[in-house]
């Protein structure tokens, strides 16, 4: 929504801070293509508009997690490349090679799935081995990998499938230094060149999430992944911060104050009287909670800006609704409560309630709710 009418919360995108990170992260990686990876409804910014923003800004390839979130952006016109990672037994592999989707393919049971699909429709699908190089997640293990690899270069032999990629992912990339990730380049150098040695051809090999894009220029090879960088947040903040790194965050968390009223001292506030008033005062109450996705974790440490002020969320954070204590000022009923932003007016960022809620930035953005609109502006 574009609307700019009062709401009891609203999530503001600004679609040329994405553009402008699209650019910047381009730009430390001038060699690779780009793929905007948009899973989990873009971080939580919205997966469309994202998607086509950052194709605007010249991202050559979309990523998303699942079919389903694929398919969605086919239907939505996104076009060009497109690839998506996470499938399971019986999923919809026919609807994805008809898209014309780069399908990614961990093991011998998703070979035979898609190759089946590629029969059924007539048409030769898309497909990218990945190979588990130290995440010990999805990805096929190195031991199995040979036979992948034979079993993949038959299908292609057969004209069911095209093997586009090759690829991998980081467990420790976010961490500079951490030994495990010189040990997955080199075991992705093996594998790869194992691939290549029996005849596979890929246009794109690929490892490099947001941390390897910014920081770790060995792992570019032909296309880089970044994810969170893309929506202004720092994938290490204890190597860089936004700033630091070129990015501005996208998204602002902001509410309007439902309720504003005097409490006298001794006053407990929300569930289990956690807080209780140290004296007479003024309680603002915020009308988001754990069902928009405020974390409840963040009770009493989440920080808010109300009227010019830092707050601190006072007692429990409700599944609706929570409350802070404004110390006798005695704002407008109505007045915004900023819960995040790029953190240049004095609002908190979201890596402040990363903190108070003992998680990563990643989680606050993506967890916040359907029920609170994104408003896109700069579109």
């Amino acid at each position: 929504m574009t609307e700019t009418a009062p709401l009891r919360a609203r999530a503001e995108i600004d679609l040329a801070a994405l553009r402008a990170n699209v650019r910047t992260l381009r730009a430390h990686a001038p060699g690779a293509a780009f793929m905007a990876v948009v899973k989990a409804d873009a971080y939580g910014h919205g997966m469309v508009p994202c998607a086509r923003a950052a194709v605007e800004a010249g991202a050559t390839w979309v990523g998303a997690a699942t079919p389903e979130e694929a398919l969605a952006l086919r239907a939505a016109g996104i076009r060009g490349r497109l690839m998506c990672w996470l499938w399971t037994p019986g999923g919809p592999w026919r609807e994805g090679v008809e898209a014309d989707l780069d399908m990614s393919v961990s093991g011998l049971w998703a070979l035979r799935e898609v190759s089946a699909a590629a029969r059924a429709a007539g048409r030769t699908a898309r497909i990218q081995l990945k190979a588990d190089t130290g995440l010990g997640r999805n990805g096929c293990m190195p031991a199995d990998w040979p036979e992948l690899v034979s079993q993949a270069m038959q299908a292609e032999a057969e004209g069911l499938v095209r093997v586009t990629g090759l690829w991998s992912h980081f467990a420790c990339a976010d961490e500079p230094g951490h030994p495990s990730i010189a040990a997955q380049l080199a075991l992705f150098r093996e594998m790869v060149a194992a691939a290549e040695e029996r005849g596979i051809r890929p246009e794109v090999r690929h490892i490099a999430n947001s941390p390897g894009t910014l920081t770790l220029p060995e792992t570019h090879f032909d296309l880089v992944r970044p994810g969170i960088a893309m929506y202004g947040i720092s994938p290490s903040p204890e190597v860089g911060t936004p700033e630091e790194f070129g990015l501005r965050p996208v998204m602002r968390l902001s509410a309007s104050l439902a309720l504003v009223k005097h409490a006298p001292g001794g006053h407990g506030v929300s569930y289990g009287h956690h807080y209780v008033t140290p004296g007479e005062t003024t309680l603002g109450l915020v009308p988001v909670g754990y069902g928009d996705g405020i974390p409840r974790h963040a009770s009493g440490t989440g920080p808010v800006l109300v009227g010019g002020k830092l707050r601190t969320v006072a007692g429990r954070i409700a599944m609706d609704q929570f409350v802070v204590d404004l110390g006798g000022d005695e704002p407008a009923v109505g007045t915004e409560a900023v819960l995040f932003g790029p953190g240049d007016r004095g609002e908190p960022t979201a890596e402040d309630w990363a903190q108070a809620a003992g998680t990563i930035a990643y989680e606050i953005v993506t967890r916040i709710g359907s029920r609170v609109p994104r408003v896109y502006v700069n579109e």
